[in-house]
C-alpha cells in the first residue's frame, strides 16, 4: 500500500454503480471505507457488489482477502463523515442534491478531508456555491467503472485551491489511477464529451441504414478503437504524417476532414430512432445476460491494459 493512503478513512456517498466500484477500489489498496446511503438495502448491494468485483481486482494484482473487513455501513451522512480524511460524492446528479449533501459534508467533516464529487456534468463552481470553503470541492470524475477504467478526470472549480487538486492528484495516482487535471470547467468535462460526439454519429449511421449496431461496433474495435487505445487521436495522426508529423498530416488531410465535418449526422433520439436502436441492441445482444456481456468485456479490458501495459 502506498504511504499516500496508509492509514486513510474514506467516506463513500451514494451506493449505486459507481460508488460500489469506489469501495471496492479503496478497499483494495488498503482504506478504511465507510459507505453511507439512506436506502434500506444499501449494505446488502454494496456487498454483493464488492464480492462480484474482487475477481477483476485480482486479476489486478490487488489484495482482495478480507476485503470487507474495513468496511462499514452508516446511514446518516453528518455521522459518516465525521472521521474522513476523504469524501467521494456520487449522488444523483441533481444541482440541489448534490449542494446540500456538500453543505451537510463541510460542517461535519474533518478540516483536513478532501472533497471529491464524481458528477458527470455539474460543475464544482456550481455546486461549491453552497459551501462556505469552495476551495475545498474539487470534481474527481472516474470513467466506469472505477475500480478498472485508470481514467480519473479531475476538475477545479473557479475557487478550486490549487493544494486540492494536488491532494486529488496524488492520491487517484496512489490508487492506481490515470488522473488528467483538465485546464477549465467545461459543461461534461473531456471523455464524456468526445464518447457523446462519436455516438452522435454512430446514431446517425445506424439510423441512416449505412450500418447496423453490431456492425458499427465492429467497425470501430477493428479500427480506430486499435489505433486510440493505443496512441489516442493526435499521436494518431501525428504519426500519420510521417516524418513531419502532425502539421504534415493537417496541411494534406486537414482541409479535406473539415469539409466533411457539416455533413456528419444530428440524429434526433425520437420515437422511431429510440425503438430502431433498441430492437437492433436486442437483436444484436439480447441472446446473452448483460452480466455475461459486462463479465467478458471486463475480462477483455483486462488483457488490453496488460497489453498496453507491456507496449509502453
Amino acid at each position: 500500500m502506498s504511504d499516500t493512503l496508509a492509514g486513510t478513512r474514506a467516506t463513500v456517498i451514494g451506493a449505486g454503480v459507481i460508488g460500489i466500484s469506489w469501495t471496492a477500489l479503496f478497499l483494495a489498496h488498503g482504506l478504511h471505507v465507510t459507505v453511507t446511503d439512506p436506502r434500506a438495502d444499501a449494505e446488502a448491494q454494496v456487498r454483493a457488489g464488492v464480492e462480484e468485483i474482487a475477481p477483476t481486482l485480482a486479476a489486478l494484482g490487488l489484495p482482495t482477502d478480507g476485503l470487507t473487513g474495513r468496511l462499514r455501513f452508516e446511514p446518516d451522512l453528518a455521522t459518516a463523515v465525521a472521521d474522513a480524511d476523504l469524501v467521494q460524492e456520487n449522488g444523483p446528479e441533481r444541482l440541489d442534491v448534490k449542494r446540500e449533501i456538500w453543505r451537510t459534508v463541510e460542517q461535519a467533516a474533518p478540516a483536513h478531508a478532501l472533497f471529491a464529487t464524481s458528477t458527470s456534468g455539474v460543475p464544482a463552481t456550481a455546486i461549491a456555491e453552497a459551501l462556505e470553503q469552495p476551495e475545498r470541492l474539487v470534481v474527481g470524475h472516474p470513467f466506469n467503472p472505477p475500480h478498472l477504467v485508470p481514467l480519473v478526470e479531475i476538475v477545479p472549480g473557479e475557487r478550486t485551491s490549487p493544494e486540492t487538486v494536488e491532494r486529488a492528484r496524488a492520491l487517484y495516482t496512489a490508487l492506481g489511477k490515470k488522473p488528467q487535471v483538465l485546464r477549465k470547467e467545461i459543461p461534461g468535462f473531456v471523455a464524456n464529451r468526445l464518447q457523446s460526439a462519436l455516438f452522435r454519429e454512430a446514431v446517425h449511421l445506424v439510423a441512416e441504414g449505412v450500418v447496423t449496431e453490431a456492425e458499427l461496433d465492429a467497425v470501430v474495435t477493428d479500427s480506430i478503437g486499435m489505433r486510440w487505445a493505443v496512441a489516442g487521436p493526435f499521436r494518431t495522426f501525428h504519426l500519420g504524417g510521417g516524418p513531419d508529423g502532425l502539421p504534415h498530416f493537417l496541411a494534406h488531410l486537414g482541409t479535406a476532414m473539415e469539409a466533411g465535418w457539416p455533413a456528419l449526422g444530428r440524429p434526433a433520439l425520437d420515437e422511431p430512432t429510440m425503438a430502431l436502436l433498441a430492437r437492433q441492441a436486442e437483436e444484436a445482444f439480447g441472446a446473452e445476460p448483460v452480466a455475461e456481456l459486462a463479465a467478458r468485456r471486463d475480462r477483455a479490458q483486462l488483457a488490453l491494459m496488460t497489453a498496453l501495459g507491456e507496449a509502453r
